[in-house]
């Protein structure tokens, strides 16, 4: 066991004379995250730490309520994503700029706003959303 306890006081777990142990949260974050590689079992991880599988099972409890936070994990080689190349996509119909001799209406309640049809979707929906309206 004396293997056992300086490996453990290396992470930083205190260890009294009594046999009880303190685990720092930041331990306990790093044994939650090494249940969680591929092919790792509880069981097999407890045992690598010396806690019982119960002990580490409400570990991850802990993890999954948000109460204890697991170390950002860094891939060991680069993650990539696909990437499709596809040529310009056309326009949506109603992103298209309308002649100014058209109009555009809104009217919210008792308002009622005119503007020339050649503005641009942005300032609509700016328009409509300090009038307090939900965009469509």
């Amino acid at each position: 066991m004396c293997a056992k306890n300086s490996f453990l006081a290396s992470l930083g777990v205190e260890i009294y004379a009594t046999g009880h142990r303190r685990w720092p949260d930041e331990v306990k974050a790093r044994v939650v995250a090494d249940t969680l590689e591929p092919g790792a079992t509880v069981n097999a991880v407890a045992e690598r730490y010396g806690v019982q599988p119960n002990q580490l099972s409400a570990w991850r409890r802990l993890a999954k309520q948000g109460k204890l936070v697991l170390p950002a994990i860094a891939p060991d080689e680069p993650v990539f994503a696909p990437l499709v190349v596809c040529g310009p996509a056309p326009a949506p119909p109603s992103c298209e700029r309308r002649p100014a001799q058209e109009r555009i209406r809104i009217v919210i309640g008792e308002v009622r706003l005119e503007l020339a049809g050649d503005t641009p979707a942005v300032r609509l929906a700016e328009i409509v959303r300090a009038l307090g309206a939900a965009g469509c």
